[in-house]
């Protein structure tokens, strides 16, 4: 195999049986003042639709959605067109130009914490080499979708910087996570916020070169990082790199480096990821569900608790059976089919059933990841979202999936295996435009 020109000396020795240990680097960081930080602080671009970016941008003009999700202040023009990129561009520069985002003088590495529903969460913020994600060393459980691939790749290729972090997970060995917490108590954040919803967000920049040697060594002996979060901005890092490559410009360490947020695997929380379908084809409501009897047992459900983030099974024994709510015509259905213990891990799981028994072979959806009758809704949303969005007509079908164990995601990521796209939501949310990792 010929290595890639971007690749550094070791990934060919690596193919000649060199075991390979992750990397992680200080970056000099571009984060808000204290007086800018609550306003600038923005949701995920992915977790809001346009028309909901641009409502929250009308009431914060300082919204850090203006870099992320520029699309939302150009209504007249397609989200990928080229001065939705250039937007995003000035109005980052225009963050630093007047003071309210500064970039660090010296090379940092940063904690990000989060409290919530009586929880902490606590992650390292650091950069990554795309070469360790194209080797394997950061490790993916999902296929990307093409079209946000792309929409990534342009925007951190325009805009010069990962204006958002790739939320990853790591097996928590060596005493990482209580050397990492042991830092907490040594300063006050560099940055605390509280979220519109009530979660409190803090950053604490660790400038100490001992401690940053010893995180660096830390991870020296982890041989893999799990993408939890951000399968685009991770693949969207590579993207740019191969591109700037391609077309003969350089590709600098920051450049094929981009911004993580790290958290011990059994320290996060995981969510299902609900589907919702544009139509049922030629189908009635009834035919449908006569349809799906053919391979499961679809019982009605009854009223649901709307304000929680999943339905419980009310089957006996559900971990021995494959379970998915469905909504449809006004009514929730419980679908169950016992699961296959001989069959392999990917087939053992319910998204992987869905797709190969319901969207596939009903609804003709053969292609997850490209076809626009199929969208998804974020396992942190309230079930009572899944009904207004069905009882509104945009969509006719919902199902609502449980959720995947942390200890699967993990293995299917060691086997190589790729879940269907959107088969996990992990908790915590991670705020934008509190880290920047700036290139240009």
């Amino acid at each position: 195999m010929v290595a890639h020109p971007t690749m550094r000396t070791g990934y060919a020795s690596e193919q000649a049986g060199m075991k390979y240990m992750v990397r992680i680097y200080r970056f000099t960081g571009v984060r808000p003042n204290r007086f800018a930080a609550s306003a600038i602080a923005a949701v995920p671009y992915d977790v809001v639709t346009a028309d909901e970016a641009r409502a929250i941008i009308a009431k914060n003009p300082d919204t850090f959605l203006r870099v992320s999700r520029a699309d939302a202040e150009l209504p007249g023009l397609a989200p990928n067109d080229d001065r939705v990129y250039q937007r995003a561009r000035e109005n980052f520069i225009a963050l630093e130009s007047d003071g309210r985002m500064k970039k660090d003088l010296v090379p940092a590495m940063y904690l990000y914490r989060v409290c919530q529903d009586g929880e902490t969460f606590l992650g390292l913020c650091c950069c990554l080499d795309v070469d360790d994600y194209r080797r394997n060393c950061i490790r993916r459980h999902e296929q990307t979708r093409y079209d946000k691939e792309e929409d990534r790749t342009r925007h951190i290729e325009v805009v010069g910087a990962h204006t958002g972090p790739v939320v990853l997970l790591y097996r928590n060995s060596n005493g990482i996570f209580s050397f990492i917490e042991s830092l907490i108590s040594k300063s006050p954040p560099d940055t605390e916020i509280i979220s519109d919803t009530g979660i409190l967000h803090q950053i604490f920049r660790i400038t100490d070169r001992t401690v940053l040697d010893r995180l660096e060594a830390h991870f020296s002996s982890v041989p893999a990082l799990y993408i939890a979060d951000g399968h685009h901005r991770a693949k969207a890092a590579l993207n740019v790199v191969d591109r700037r490559v391609a077309a003969g410009k350089p590709a600098d360490d920051e450049v094929s480096r981009f911004m993580g947020v790290m958290f011990a695997y059994d320290r996060v929380k995981i969510h299902g990821y609900s589907r919702l379908l544009t139509d049922i084809g030629s189908y009635t409501p009834e035919t449908f569900i006569n349809r799906l009897e053919d391979c499961f047992d679809v019982r009605k459900y009854g009223p649901v608790d709307g304000s929680g983030y999943n339905i419980p099974p009310r089957i006996l024994h559900h971990e021995k059976f494959h379970v998915f709510h469905m909504y449809l015509a006004g009514d929730w259905y419980e679908c169950t089919r016992p699961v296959n213990s001989s069959a392999a891990l990917l087939d053992k799981l319910d998204v992987a059933i869905l797709q190969k028994q319901v969207l596939e072979p009903v609804l003709g959806i053969t292609d997850p990841r490209g076809d626009a009758r199929l969208q998804y809704l974020g396992g942190a949303r309230p079930v009572s979202d899944l009904e207004k969005l069905v009882d509104s007509g945009r969509y006719q079908l919902a199902f609502a999936m449980q959720p995947v164990r942390i200890d699967t995601v993990l293995s299917v990521a060691d086997a190589q295996g790729v879940m269907p796209p959107k088969s996990t939501w992990f908790e915590p949310k991670l705020l934008s435009g509190l880290v920047v990792h700036s290139f240009n």
